[in-house]
């Protein structure tokens, strides 16, 4: 078995999901914060 080394693996692929699950939260909370105002604007 290979001996590992720190700071060695390829991270490409979590990196890319993880930016895209921030991305997402981002735009849900924006989306579920404008629903908010909506109701609250037509008094839902």
């Amino acid at each position: 078995m290979a001996e590992h080394k720190p700071g060695s693996m390829n991270i490409k692929a979590q990196e890319q999901t993880f930016a895209g699950f921030v991305t997402f939260t981002k735009w849900a909370v924006i989306v579920i914060i404008g629903i908010l105002i909506f109701m609250a604007l037509v008094n839902a």
